[in-house]
């Protein structure tokens, strides 16, 4: 119930495209007809920039020109005070996109730069959107009309909304909001639409049309209620309609990585398996564009790196990403050196995923003997990687043998020791108490090469009783709330 109701607030709210105000949905259905191409874009003419803004009780002097580039601000010109105007004006065009003038109170304009660059911008400070005056600037007369439009009836979209998360789904309040909802998206549709129709080419009705939400599917079970879980599926899949993948102006925009970071971390259940389904979807969809395939790959690859996401096993992403999609047909900007060291760091962690089997080690012991892992008979075994020098590993051990009395009838740990030697291993063993443990070490690394994947020391892993990996990356304080996991899952 409360999810629903959270996406139905989406669909009224300010969609990812959109930093001023509200913006409409669209039908699940609804394609993409604008002709717009990279090629055609790439040949197009671009004139020099002249554009003048004034916002009237704003301070003039500093005002920087910012643009965008997926999640990335950059700064493309200073402006140069004429009268109580700024004005950005060079010989180099501008790349096509969506752009912020920046005074130096927080003061700001936005704007939506294309082909005409010449134009001006005029607005009050603290003023309505209505307000602003655009000339030269069809681009930007449709955005104010329509930011303007939107912000009269943000009010509305916010009342409705409010109702509708306190009121129970099906009471009549709940389907009498539910109408006039559907009213109020209906009228900010055919606003929108009659823009996008009339001028299908401009990059405003890529870039609005790119921020809208999908509309919900109306899906109901056999008992006549809404198959909330259905709803949600589809609001996911239907996401990116609006996109023209085509159209590289929209990378120049807010509108594509507000768009993928919602996607993937909003609209995605948090769990490896769903993200790298969201994941496999939408790189489906880009991949033939490669502006958009770069940047996507690139950054959910980066998001889910180890060490680097709260994710449990955010690490199968990471891996699934490298071995799908940055192999040496697919990774054209990269060189071959870069895509094999990945694809290289790829493979050994695969080895030591959640859900694999654990990999089964035999390392020398303190005596010299071989020991191996699976020997070890107690239901769960905690794989513990350590340097004797490293810091974490000198704080977080004295914490395990605590924690170790507490478990020590259902756990084992094995203790290997990483990149030292063996009388700095043996020193630490006697120092910290390790000796209940099974201690091993191999200076080669031979024994445990390709098995279980550091990415810094010291790393915990846990196998269950079927010897899978249960839980990786886990802090101490983590091990016994993980074994009571793994067992209510066992269940």
């Amino acid at each position: 119930m409360r999810l629903l109701i959270f996406l139905i607030a989406l669909t009224s709210m300010v969609s990812c495209g959109d930093p001023a105000g509200a913006t409409g949905t669209s039908s699940g259905s609804d394609s993409v007809t604008s002709t717009v191409t990279t090629a055609s874009l790439e040949a197009r003419q671009l004139e020099s920039p002249d554009i003048r803004v004034t916002l009237t009780g704003a301070q003039q002097e500093g005002v920087l020109l910012i643009g965008q580039f997926a999640e990335q601000q950059y700064k493309a010109a200073e402006g140069v005070v004429d009268g109580n105007s700024v004005v950005f004006k060079q010989s180099e065009p501008f790349k096509p996109g969506h752009y912020y003038a920046y005074f130096t109170d927080g003061s700001a304009m936005q704007m939506l730069i294309d082909q005409d660059q010449t134009f001006s911008l005029s607005g009050n400070k603290g003023g309505a959107l209505s307000e602003v005056k655009v000339e030269g600037s069809l681009d930007n007369q449709l955005l104010y009309e329509t930011l303007a439009f939107e912000a009269d009836m943000a009010e509305e979209f916010r009342v409705v909304t409010q109702g509708l998360g306190q009121l129970q789904s099906g009471s009549p309040g709940y389907v009498e909001l539910e109408a006039e909802r559907a009213a109020l998206v209906e009228k900010r549709e055919a606003f929108q639409d009659e823009r996008f129709n009339k001028y299908p080419n401009s990059i405003f009705t890529a870039f609005k049309r790119a921020g809208r939400n999908p509309r919900l599917r109306e899906i109901r079970l056999a008992d006549g209620s809404l198959d909330e879980k259905a709803q949600v599926d589809g609001f996911r899949e239907d996401f990116w309609d609006g996109v023209n993948f085509a159209d590289i102006r929209l990378l120049n925009t807010p509108v594509i990585f507000n768009k993928l970071k919602r996607y993937i971390t909003e609209l995605t259940p948090q769990n490896a398996n769903a993200i790298i389904e969201s994941t496999d979807m939408l790189m489906e969809k880009v991949l033939p564009h490669p502006d958009y395939y770069k940047f996507i790959a690139n950054w959910i690859t980066l998001q889910y790196e180890p060490g680097k996401t709260t994710v449990m096993d955010g690490a199968a992403i990471h891996v699934h990403m490298i071995q799908n999609y940055f192999t040496k047909e697919r990774a054209f900007w990269s060189d071959s050196m870069t895509v094999y060291g990945l694809q290289q760091r790829a493979d050994q962690m695969a080895y030591s995923l959640v859900g694999q089997q654990g990999p089964d080690v035999t390392v020398p012991g303190i005596d010299g003997k071989p020991k191996r892992l699976y020997d070890l008979k107690k239901p769960y075994i905690a794989v513990f990687m350590f340097n004797p020098d490293c810091e974490h590993c000198i704080e977080e051990t004295p914490k395990l043998v605590q924690a170790y009395e507490g478990l020590k009838n259902e756990l084992d740990i094995y203790a290997i020791a990483l990149d030292t030697d063996a009388a700095k291993w043996k020193s630490f063993v006697k120092q910290y108490g390790l000796d209940k443990f099974t201690n091993v070490y191999d200076p080669t690394n031979r024994s445990i090469f390709k098995t279980y994947y550091v990415d810094n020391t010291p790393e915990l892993y846990l196998l269950g009783p079927d010897r899978k990996i249960v839980s990786k990356n886990l802090k101490v304080t983590q091990l016994a709330q993980a074994i009571e996991l793994a067992k209510s899952k066992s269940k």
